[in-house]
């Protein structure tokens, strides 16, 4: 057994292990009901529209305590789910990334949800079935991109003297020495193969270290990173805000860096739903995309920044200091270590420059770095996996209907070559060419 699977780090929730929780569905209020169903079912609990208006005015949608979830927490804090006749819809906590695999899994008739607020590579995962609980597919589309940036890799306070910053290997001596004495430190993520992971493999690798034996990279819930890094178990983590913030103003460590530096304008996480779901209400879905649009526009404007981070600082939503999520929020970074930037360019964004809507070149990337580490299998045809569970046209479908300015709908499914910080390049007409060129991987 490997030193880090000795290690005792602090969870709340599950990572790996199948428990009780993920036999359980949600409440607003985050209470668990049991329930007896424990196979993927569609709603049987939905509520019937009439006329015109949407096939069912209920769905029941996940979120993780993590600012980029904000578009579905105004949607229904505003009452925007309410304006599209979607009425019933519940927008309910979960305590991990593994906890919302399991709950999208049962579906809401099994006790579960029917979407969420999820990390872009999951819903490709549950489509292959490769993350399931069963082990079998469970289909889902993408609907819309929830933001872009905003999520930041931060390092323990006691390597501060190292600098360390967009170059990891100043790190480099520290993880080896670790190894040649016979431990493994570790660095977090949130969920593996998800983006978190994916920002932490490539900014390790880009600096010579390899995340697979150089080091460990471990599974975290994003509500406990801080509190892991206060008692040590960890020497960095990648999460989205509110967290790399708090661990600054609570003077445990310090941000190395935002992850638009990383990749300017990067994806992140996914407003998603299951396959079955969508095909059986149509209308609800895209009353429901609609809803999140509006709310992703709303988030955008800086004078409801603030209003914003008040309600989504609220116990029954984040449960964190409003001053953990304000600052980030509206592009001041404090990155812990001297360095304070106002008006970043590369802060968090839901609506513009094209942030919410879903290209398909950028799904692309995550299904090639996701085979770079053995996730999925090598021979996946990923461009048919994208337009599988990618649906860009409901989305073009939601923003004509608001009546999105037409310059603010993307005509190309691509958003052509992307350009990381290290300089590589990933054309997404030619995955193969990226991966080939990439020296640190398991493929």
């Amino acid at each position: 057994m490997s030193q880090v699977s000795r290690r005792k780090f602090i969870y709340t929730a599950g990572i790996t292990a199948v428990g009780s929780a993920i036999l359980h569905g949600c409440t607003s209020g985050g209470n668990q009901q049991p329930t007896t169903e424990t196979t993927p079912t569609t709603p049987t609990n939905t509520t019937p529209a009439t006329g015109d208006g949407p096939e069912v005015t209920t769905a029941k949608l996940g979120f993780i305590a993590l600012t980029d979830s904000a578009p579905l927490i105004i949607a229904k804090e505003k009452g925007f789910f309410d304006k599209y006749g979607m009425t019933g819809v519940e927008v309910l906590k979960q305590a991990s990334w593994p906890v919302t695999r399991d709950n999208i899994e049962l579906g809401s008739g099994g006790g579960g949800i029917d979407g969420a607020h999820i990390l872009t590579p999951m819903p490709y995962q549950m489509t292959l079935g490769t993350i399931t609980k069963t082990k079998q597919p469970v289909p889902m589309y993408i609907l819309a991109r929830l933001n872009t940036n905003g999520q930041g890799i931060s390092v323990a306070d006691k390597y501060k003297d190292l600098k360390v910053g967009l170059d990891s290997s100043a790190m480099k001596d520290t993880f080896a020495k670790a190894k040649a004495d016979g431990k493994q430190l570790s660095c977090a993520m949130t969920f593996p193969g998800g983006t978190h992971d994916l920002w932490m493999r490539y900014w390790l690798a880009a600096g010579g270290i390899n995340p697979d034996t150089d080091v460990s990279v471990v599974p975290v819930p994003p509500p406990q990173m801080v509190a892991n890094m206060k008692v040590g178990n960890m020497e960095a983590f990648c999460v989205g805000e509110p967290w790399n913030a708090q661990l600054v103003n609570q003077k445990i460590g310090f941000t190395a860096l935002v992850t638009g530096e990383l990749w300017k304008d990067h994806p992140e996480k996914a407003f998603s739903l299951r396959k079955d779901w969508v095909d059986a209400n149509p209308k609800a879905a895209k009353a429901l995309l609609m809803a999140v649009l509006e709310a992703q526009q709303w988030c955008d404007q800086p004078e409801n920044v603030e209003e914003m981070c008040q309600i989504v600082s609220q116990d029954k939503w984040f449960k964190v200091p409003f001053e953990d999520i304000i600052g980030r929020s509206k592009g001041t970074i404090d990155f812990g270590n001297g360095r304070v930037e106002e008006n970043f360019p590369q802060a968090m964004k839901f609506w513009r420059d094209n942030a919410s809507y879903p290209f398909k070149s950028h799904d692309l990337w995550f299904l090639t770095e996701n085979i770079r580490w053995g996730y999925i299998p090598a021979d996946t045809d990923t461009k048919a996996l994208v337009e599988q569970v990618n649906r860009e046209d409901l989305w073009k479908e939601a923003a004509k209907e608001l009546k999105v300015a037409d310059a603010q709908i993307p005509a190309n499914s691509s958003r052509g070559v992307e350009t990381f910080f290290d300089g590589t390049k990933f054309d997404p007409e030619n995955p193969k060419a990226y991966l080939d060129g990439l020296k640190i991987k398991k493929a």
